[in-house]
C-alpha cells in the first residue's frame, strides 16, 4: 500500500517558484534575479517530473501588466493615509514618483511571478507522464 502524500499547497510552490506539475523542483534557470538578461529563462523541463516548460513563447506579459496596475493601486493605499493626496498641491506627483520607483525595484520579482502565474494556469499538477498517479492524492 503506498503512503499518502500530502500534495504540495499552490501558492507556496508558486511564490517559491517551483514546478507546476510536481511543485519540487524550481523552473527558472538562475535562482537570483541577476543577471537581469535571464530573469525569465526557463529550464527546458522539469528535472522531477519531466514537465516541459518551454511550450510557448509568451511570457506572461499581460499578467505582468495586470500586476503592475495592481501594485500601483496598493501603493495607493498605503500612500494615501500617511501623506494624503490632494489635486491643489503637487502631491499627486509625489504620489506617481514613489509608486514608479516601487515598482521598479519590484518590476524584477513581477516578472518572475506573471511567468509563474501564466505556466500555473497552462500547467495541472500531477500533469506530467512522469508523475505516478499513487503519488497524487486524490482531490
Amino acid at each position: 500500500m503506498a503512503s499518502a502524500q500530502k500534495k504540495p499547497s499552490l501558492i507556496p510552490a508558486m511564490f517559491t517558484m517551483k514546478c507546476p506539475s510536481c511543485r519540487k523542483s524550481t523552473v527558472f534557470i538562475n535562482k537570483s534575479m541577476f543577471p537581469l538578461g535571464e530573469l525569465v529563462m526557463l529550464k527546458d523541463e522539469c528535472e522531477v517530473c519531466g514537465e516541459k516548460l518551454k511550450s510557448e513563447k509568451n511570457n506572461g506579459g499581460g499578467i505582468n501588466y495586470a500586476l503592475t496596475m495592481m501594485l500601483f493601486f496598493l501603493n495607493l493605499l498605503w500612500y494615501w493615509p500617511i501623506f494624503g493626496l490632494s489635486y491643489k498641491d503637487y502631491s499627486v506627483f509625489y504620489y506617481l514618483g514613489v509608486s514608479t520607483v516601487v515598482v521598479l525595484l519590484m518590476q524584477p520579482y513581477l516578472m518572475r511571478l506573471s511567468r509563474m502565474i501564466y505556466l500555473y494556469l497552462y500547467i495541472g499538477f500531477g500533469h506530467s507522464r512522469r508523475v505516478k498517479r499513487e503519488d497524487v492524492p486524490p482531490g
